[in-house]
């Protein structure tokens, strides 16, 4: 869309008068008073942009810079009134660069997304992603921050600010749980060596706290020991590392014997408050290692240090609780466990020791209160323990009589008169003294904070900006610790109980006695002198600590100085170390990264993950697997609504708990700016600045609905959005061909076909997703402001073969470019928009057509397994599998040779991979605890050899016979005992799970000593062989263990294949072996992107994560999903992207690889996969640019669609490889001839793992070791600009390139058999 209105030279002309400053009349105040920028400030305005954020301030002119940028935001903000926001989209763009520059973060979003609107090409500017992504950051909107990120990188991998993306991905992955992505991003900003806000220490410590917060221990101690031995070490950093070993040391068995590890924690925690005397969470540990060696006093100490030092902590307190009720004074302990469940109102552990205490007093219906609270935490980890003591509890209160639990004096307060009390006025004081001083801090210094400092702001209490908060709101920002008393849960009632004011002039000794003896303590020690002759000894106990801290008030001492202890068992507080503590890390990081941040009041921010900065760093010993569900996960579907952040639950280290942001803020929220999945978009409208015409001019105005089926239009949609249109159904129109008819009760639903049905003409690819391979420059971008249900771009273009260049032309541009620039020949065609998953299909399905009927074929001879039309029918797009019955006996396939009897015979010792898993229902998937439906599929992996998992498999067969003997015995007193309570029907509740292994990825490659079994699958049609002529795979040239050779797998009932899409969207081909049959589940291909969404509300990565689908979700999300049993004899054919996951029913074995068709509709999902790849960077299995060169070298191709799409690749490919040439001999780099052997696999940056084809950088010192470590371009200029240290080896010389290129035509299908070469060689050059 092309803006017809003010240009940038316009603006410049209209800004200064050249003329008029050269006879020196230029004035920075023009006649009507706006001001002007003369031609010096629009020069140096044009080199600034998104990549100077963060370094303005170590420049020597930065201030001066700033006063430049705040001139030209009042210029451009006046232009844009006068223009009535006729301005060309690049202005905008500029304005939101310089308002981030300014850190006015609302404004530079807007702008921002005004120029998205505007700009058909956005994605082509590297310097708007990188803005937009670091405005997304700030706000922790880390779902749309790591899309903006991840674009820029594909765009323009050599980007200047590229190290700093990645220390940014690294973090937000981090917070997200995806540890393997955080660690990939961490080690690539650790190698380059341009400047970035942290220092390389901090991102080793990030890497380091990765390994233990995966329970990599030993590993993660010794990378914090390596980095203690760096020199010149900042304080701030040995401090924190010195803090994560001692708290290691103290969970962790690293040393030995207990008191040797509590010593070593204890000195490493010292030293670390030598280095940082003012870390209130070093105190913290110390005084939980105190406590576990029994030094009462010096526990106590620490945490009162802790408290001082440090913001408040609910594990703080609730530690302060255990120690008290340890030594028997039971109301101390109780008000410690108030002030911890007030913090924190889930603290699952407080609650479950307050509990505890109650019960301990013989108050059992309020210790059934706490417990129930425990229950109602996630991160409570012993629930079914708690619900058999409710039971208890329960039980023993109904045999009590009323009136006595009427009559009977209690010990301690109810819970409900506890929660009444005070807050201590130390904490309060504190608090509110701190916050006003970081405030003030902030004020002067938004960005500068320590990036491991512990003593952060949480986001939650980030302030807004000050229009939009009411009195009411600003005084219950500005205040923790009033914002904290909040009613109590137990009462389930909306209204704030009055917390008591505190006065600042009172002395803290006063302040101590005033919390140590409230009114109510008053009270109920006047209560215990009247019955003084009555009291039983707890009572009498109770009293005597009264009367005693009435002495020490009138003495005027503190209560601490009275403490003698004595006597301490070794029990440690119930509550784990940490739910999310390996989040502080990057909590702190990130903070340093983005300073302050102020919410926009309109602006909706989705999943906002990042949780309080003040908790702690420490994740050993804890719950370190988060599992986050749809309530409290950023969601992939961006809606941009803040969540509230809350204070970390039952752990040391604080939780990174992502449930919910204030309520106070959501209800400044204006309307959503979009939907990303369903793209209901309005207009956000941002506060720019005073003036509401330029905010309305910014903004663009929304349009109303077009049509029933249309969604709103808005001039800002996020970049996250885009419009694609699916027009395929999502299941195929099988009823005119259906020979028969399932019950409508049936689990299984199949399709029959006679194969009168298969002579139907093969159908045309109907959609094509995403635009991987998409030619800019013929492809015009769809206005995005209405989203319209129209076929989508294709990938490749549509154009004539008489367009292609010959490789001479291309070679001969490509020279050119060092000479006359950048060429508007269509060969040296431009960058691809980056790919994107795909929408669900419009209109959606119908519910009674989500379990659509399984294509299923009978076959009754070979005659039928080799008859054309069912090739046809498998790989039609229309079919996402297809089951082919009877498959073994039709063609006398000898199953018996993958029995487990026989492996064991063959090769007994073979390596065999082993997933431990959960045994659960197939369609349910439940947590470790079994409370509540998950999609993290729980997969731990080992390894073990076939006849140890053979004896595994047996003993398996043999205890369930046992089970199920003993089950029939017991049914029916079973039966009898089953709960009808309408409670537990609403809250089902699993397990406790059995522990049961899976043998999996079984290689069978070596033909030696699988010779018979490899031999035996020849028998099976062509297009399902492991080799054949027109299989993709079988034209790579070399092995990929498991796509295009043969792996089996060993099963017992339960065994989980989860849920994924082939490698790079390949065929796949699944025969079970038998005995026992599988249960599949099958989403179609254009499905993907709604379980990627899913996958991203989870905290699941889509492509490398272990997940299991709720069922209940797809249906709510209109996904249709296949559902089958597959028999022994059955083939199962996977096609092409469709997504599958697969659970045992019994004892079995399956065999399995992938097959490659050769189609058009093949061929663009793997590409498209491919470059899907390289945005995640996550390694593509197939190397698809060798493939590529491979298939022109040995095959002909009659289909215009796929000749079109390798031609365009080959071209593409071609084009690099000699502008990348021509590059090195122009800066004087020598390029040194390696050629290429038989059989040698392709290779793969050992940095980045992108593929890397006929130009490899290679160290020169392992040159000289011939261990050719590869590095690609971008990897090798990060690691050495000039390439000195690096030989450039080239594989292929540039005339055979040409030669493959130019002789690569389309034939007819009948030249194309005389043609046909042989495919299972590489063709070395």
């Amino acid at each position: 869309m092309k803006s017809c209105g003010v240009s940038l030279a316009t603006t410049a002309t209209a800004f200064g008068d050249e003329k008029k400053m050269a006879a020196g009349k230029a004035n920075d105040q023009r006649k009507d008073g706006s001001l002007s920028l003369t031609a010096e400030e629009t020069e140096a305005l044009g080199g600034l942009d998104s990549r100077l954020f963060g370094f303005l301030r170590c420049q020597e002119d930065g201030a001066r810079t700033k006063t430049l940028l705040g001139k030209a935001v009042h210029c451009y903000e006046s232009l844009i009134l006068k223009a009535e926001g006729k301005v060309e989209s690049d202005f905008f763009c500029q304005l939101g660069h310089f308002n981030l520059l300014l850190e006015d973060y609302p404004k530079a979003l807007s702008a921002y997304q005004r120029y998205y609107s505007l700009q058909s090409d956005y994605w082509k500017n590297a310097a708007f992603l990188y803005g937009l992504g670091l405005v997304y950051f700030h706000y922790n909107a880390f779902h749309w921050a790591i899309k903006a990120f991840q674009e820029v990188l594909y765009v323009e991998p050599s980007f200047s600010r590229a190290k700093e993306i990645h220390l940014r991905l690294g973090l937000m992955f981090k917070v997200n749980t995806d540890y393997e992505s955080s660690l990939k991003h961490f080690h690539l900003a650790l190698i380059d060596d341009s400047p970035c806000t942290l220092s390389s220490v901090e991102i080793q410590f990030h890497i380091a706290h990765l390994y233990e917060t995966q329970r990599k221990y030993h590993t993660a101690k010794e990378a914090y020991e390596q980095l203690l031995q760096t020199e010149n070490l900042p304080a701030q950093v040995k401090a924190t590392v010195l803090q994560q070993l001692g708290w290691m040391h103290h969970n962790i068995d690293l040393r030995g014997d207990q008191a040797s590890k509590e010593n070593y924690a204890i000195q490493y925690l010292q030293k670390s408050l030598e280095a940082d005397p003012n870390s209130g969470q070093s105190w913290y540990f110390l005084g939980r290692c105190y406590s576990s060696i029994g030094k009462v006093q010096d526990a106590f100490i620490s945490y009162r240090q802790s408290i001082d030092k440090s913001e408040a902590s609910a594990d703080t307190w609730c530690s302060i609780g255990v120690l008290y009720q340890q030594q028997n004074q039971p109301m101390d302990a109780l008000q410690a466990y108030i002030c911890a469940v007030q913090l924190d109102h889930r603290h699952a552990a407080a609650w479950m020791d307050l509990g505890s205490l109650y019960e301990s007093c013989n108050q059992p219906q309020d210790a059934i209160k706490c417990y129930l609270n425990a229950t109602r935490s996630e991160s409570c980890s012993n629930i079914s323990t708690l619900a058999g003591r409710m039971k208890f509890l329960q039980a023993q209160l109904c045999n009590v009589p009323q009136g006595s639990l009427q009559n009977k004096t209690k010990l301690l307060p109810s819970i409900e008169e506890a929660w009444s009390l005070p807050i201590p006025a130390e904490l309060t004081s504190r608090q509110g003294a701190m916050n006003t001083a970081q405030q003030a801090y902030k004020t002067h210094h938004p960005n500068i904070e320590s990036v491991l400092d512990l003593s952060q702001t949480p986001s939650s209490e980030q302030s807004l900006p000050v229009h939009t908060i009411t009195s009411t709101q600003v005084d219950s920002l500005s205040s923790p610790a009033k914002r904290k008393r909040t009613s109590s849960p137990i009462k389930n009632s909306s209204e704030h109980q009055n917390s008591h004011p505190i006065d600042s002039n009172i002395p803290v000794q006063q302040k101590v006695h005033s919390c140590c003896l409230t009114p109510l303590k008053l009270q109920h020690l006047q209560e215990l002198c009247t019955n003084r002759d009555n009291l039983n000894p707890a009572q009498k106990v109770m009293l005597a600590q009264l009367e005693n801290q009435i002495v020490l008030m009138k003495q005027g001492l503190p209560k601490g100085q009275s403490l003698h202890l004595a006597g301490h068992n070794d029990e440690q507080p119930t509550f784990s170390t940490g739910r999310a503590q390996y989040l502080q890390a990057a909590n702190t990081g990130i903070q340093k990264l983005t300073g302050h941040r102020t919410l926009p009041s309109n602006l909706v921010i989705q999943g906002a993950v990042l949780n309080h900065l003040s908790s702690q760093i420490g994740t050993s010993g804890g719950q370190q697997d988060i599992i986050f569900t749809k309530e409290n996960k950023p969601s992939g579907n961006i809606s941009l609504v803040p969540e509230t952040n809350r204070h970390a639950g039952d752990t040391p280290n604080g939780s990174a708990n992502v449930k919910e942001l204030s309520y106070d803020v959501e209800q400044l929220m204006a309307e959503p700016v979009c939907s990303f999945n369903h793209g209901d978009c309005t207009s956000p409208n941002l506060i720019i600045s005073d003036n509401p015409q330029i905010s309305a001019l910014l903004i663009g105005k929304a349009n109303d609905s077009v049509g029933p089926g249309a969604y709103n239009k808005v001039s800002n949609i996020p970049p996250a959005i885009y419009t694609k249109t699916n027009n395929s159904g999502a299941s195929s129109p099988f009823s005119a061909i259906c020979t028969s008819t399932p019950s409508p009760k049936s689990t299984e639903q199949t399709t029959i076909y006679s194969f009168t049905s298969l002579n139907s003409p093969h159908s045309m690819l109907n959609r094509i997703n995403g635009e991987g391979l998409e030619d800019s420059q013929s492809s015009k971008k769809t206005d995005l402001s209405i989203i319209r249900h129209q076929p989508g771009p294709q990938i490749i273009p549509s154009m004539s073969v008489s367009i292609y260049p010959s490789s001479t032309e291309v070679l001969k541009t490509c020279r050119n470019l060092s000479k006359n620039g950048l060429s508007n020949s269509q060969i040296l065609l431009d960058k691809c928009p980056p790919p994107r998953p795909p929408t669900s299909p419009y209109p959606p399905l119908p519910k009674d057509k989500l379990n659509p009927p399984t294509p299923s074929i009978y076959l009754e001879n070979k005659r039928d397994a080799f008859f054309p039309p069912l090739h046809q029918f498998c790989t039609n797009p229309k079919n996402p599998v297809t089951v082919i019955r009877g498959l073994a006996g039709a063609l006398k396939l000898d199953l018996g040779l993958f029995s487990t009897k026989t492996l064991v015979e063959a090769n007994n010792e073979h390596t065999v991979e082993v997933r431990t898993q959960l045994l659960q229902p197939a369609d349910e998937n439940w947590d470790p605890t079994g409370t509540k439906k998950i999609w993290r599929c729980e997969n731990n992996r080992s390894h073990t050899t076939i006849a140890k998992y053979a004896q595994y498999q047996a003993a398996s067969f043999q205890e369930s016979l046992r089970e199920e003997n003993e089950k029939r015995t017991q049914h029916k007193e079973c039966s009898d005992n089953v709960s009808t309570s309408s409670n537990s029907s609403e809250r089902r509740r699993r397990g406790p799970f059995k522990t049961i292994k899976f043998g999996t990825n079984i290689d069978l490659s070596d033909e030696k000593k699988w010779k018979l079994q490899l031999r035996e699958l020849t028998k099976l049609p062509a297009f399902v062989r492991v080799i054949s002529a027109g299989n993709l795979l079988s034209h790579l040239g070399h092995t990929i263990l498991g796509m295009n050779t043969v792996q089996l797998y060993m099963k017992v009932p339960g065994s989980r294949t989860p849920g994924h899409q082939e490698n790079n969207n390949f065929c796949s081909v699944n025969i079970n072996i038998g005995p026992g049959d599988c249960e599949w589940f099958v989403v179609p291909e254009d499905y993907w992107g709604v379980l990627n969404d899913f996958c991203e509300k989870n905290n699941l990565n889509f492509l490398m994560s272990s997940w299991w689908p709720n069922l209940e979700d797809l249906y709510e999300a209109n996904v249709p999903v296949y559902r089958f049993i597959q028999r022994p004899g059955d083939l199962v054919w996977i096609n092409a992207g469709t997504v599958h996951w697969v659970q045992a029913i019994g004892w079995c074995n399956n065999i399995a690889w992938n097959v490659g068709p050769l189609t058009a509709w093949q061929y663009k999902l793997a590409v498209e996969r491919y470059e899907w790849n390289k945005l995640q960077s996550v390694k593509s299995v197939v190397p698809m640019v060798h493939l590529t060169w491979n298939m022109a070298r040995n095959i002909k191709v009659s289909d215009p669609k796929l000749f079109e799409m390798i031609k365009y690749c080959l071209l593409k490919i071609l084009k690099q490889c000699q502008t990348l040439r021509e590059a090195l001999i122009t800066a004087g780099k020598k390029v040194i001839w390696h050629g290429r052997t038989n059989d040698e696999p392709a290779h793969y940056c050992s940095i980045c793992e992108v593929e890397v084809f006929n130009l490899l950088f290679i160290t020169k010192e392992s040159n000289s070791q011939k261990t050719y470590k590869i590095h690609c371009q971008d990897c090798a200029e990060k690691t050495s600009s000039n390439l000195e240290n690096f030989v450039v080896l080239e594989q292929y010389k540039i005339e055979d390139l040409m030669q493959v290129y130019d002789q690569f035509t389309i034939v007819s299908e009948f030249n194309m058999l005389l043609h046909y070469h042989s495919p299972l060689h590489d063709i070395a050059p």
